[in-house]
């Protein structure tokens, strides 16, 4: 079973920057692609990134897309969401998920999922 946690949220400020990881425990996750989630207040949870198990390919939605940057150390079972330029509808609890399958943007795809991280970002 694998357990994910995701740390780094905070409150920031429009054009700030905060890092995300997702650690990983329970079992290696060195083999699965991984993906970043958010739910905004009153929204449908969103895809956000998506990375291949190697870190060599890596998808992003066009609301984020130059902006974030998702990366992976497979050697601390970790997998990061690198964000800067942060813009007060980014404000979202955040989650890291782990899909069986290939790199997907559909949550349905996704078999594991932390309890999420709130990045709040005021204007």
């Amino acid at each position: 079973q694998v357990q994910l946690e995701e740390s780094g949220g905070g409150l920031v400020q429009a054009g700030d920057s905060l890092r995300l990881s997702c650690a990983a425990s329970g079992c290696t996750v060195s083999s699965y692609a991984m993906g970043w989630f958010r739910q905004g207040p009153g929204k449908e949870r969103e895809f956000v990134a998506t990375i291949d198990w190697s870190g060599g390919i890596t998808y992003y939605a066009d609301s984020v897309k130059g902006r974030f940057t998702i990366s992976r150390d497979n050697v601390k079972n970790t997998m990061y969401l690198q964000m800067n330029s942060l813009k007060p509808e980014d404000t979202a609890v955040y989650y890291c998920a782990v899909t069986l399958r290939w790199v997907a943007q559909s949550s349905r795809f996704y078999n594991y999922w932390g309890q999420g991280t709130q990045v709040t970002v005021s204007s």
